[in-house]
């Protein structure tokens, strides 16, 4: 059985993430984690950063605030000639607490899923340095 290629990446949305009024972050900002754990996926299947093509699906599931810390987790599902096509989820594992006071913050029990993709990237053929 084929080993699947994964990565994950978690960071706190910050003051300067909140686009919205109440501290709420731009959906785009999981796009944004998603690229970067795209091309993490690409150099450890090809050796090189590749090229996000397009995303299939997108779905916002529920909302990110200022203080969250979110965790981006992405899988290659399929890898063709060039292209390889990937899932992302983000999940909410720490809440900021601002009810309780401005410093609080709480780990969640189960994550909340707050946004899931798929996509297709491609590394050109000159490009990919290993071969799987």
């Amino acid at each position: 059985m084929e080993e699947k290629i994964t990565s994950v990446i978690r960071l706190r949305m910050s003051a300067h993430d909140a686009h919205y009024g109440g501290n709420l972050v731009d959906g785009a900002r999981m796009l944004n984690l998603f690229g970067d754990v795209a091309t993490e996926l690409l150099i450890k299947q090809d050796g090189d950063e590749g090229l996000f093509c397009a995303y299939d699906n997108v779905e916002f599931l529920n909302p990110v605030f200022a203080g969250d810390y979110i965790e981006a987790v992405g899988e290659i599902t399929k890898v063709g000639n060039t292209s390889r096509k990937m899932t992302f989820e983000a999940r909410k594992v720490i809440v900021s607490r601002p009810d309780i006071n401005d410093s609080a913050a709480e780990v969640l029990a189960e994550p909340i899923v707050v946004c899931r993709a798929s996509g297709t990237c491609v590394t050109p053929k000159d490009k990919q340095r290993f071969n799987k």
